[in-house]
């Protein structure tokens, strides 16, 4: 099974034909992520069209298919690096990409910000997850 490292984003869309995927590949983010999810829930809502048990279903199957680490797990030297490659960018991401820096792990991200802005500056373990989609 092959691991990454997931932006709170991606799971914003709530699609239910995510489902396969869940299952077929490990998913780990920051515990960061359930803030920010739940910031966006009013926006989770709308977007998938779901009634409220459908979706509470919906959010149980995602959750126990995603690995969440707490924040002290992280280095010095991983947040540190994610700092200065996020300062120009977007400082709200740094427990994304300190993660995945930290695990070398690949970060799956619909962030086109933060996308462009770390590859432009060199940081190559991050990828659009359509470009993820497409590549499965």
């Amino acid at each position: 099974m092959t691991d990454f490292i997931m932006d709170a984003n991606v799971l914003i869309s709530g699609k239910a034909s995510y489902r396969p995927i869940l299952q077929r590949f490990h998913f780990i983010m920051p515990d960061f992520a359930l803030a920010e999810v739940d910031k966006y829930k009013s926006v989770i809502f709308t977007k998938t069209k779901m009634q409220e048990d459908e979706l509470r279903r919906w959010t149980h199957f995602v959750f126990s298919n995603i690995t969440m680490l707490p924040y002290y797990i992280f280095t010095i030297e991983s947040l540190d690096k994610a700092n200065k490659l996020l300062q120009n960018i977007d400082l709200k991401d740094t427990s994304y990409v300190a993660l995945g820096m930290q695990l070398d792990l690949v970060l799956l991200t619909r962030d086109k910000p933060l996308l462009t802005g770390l590859k432009k500056q060199g940081y190559r373990k991050v990828m659009a997850f359509e470009d993820f989609l497409d590549s499965i």
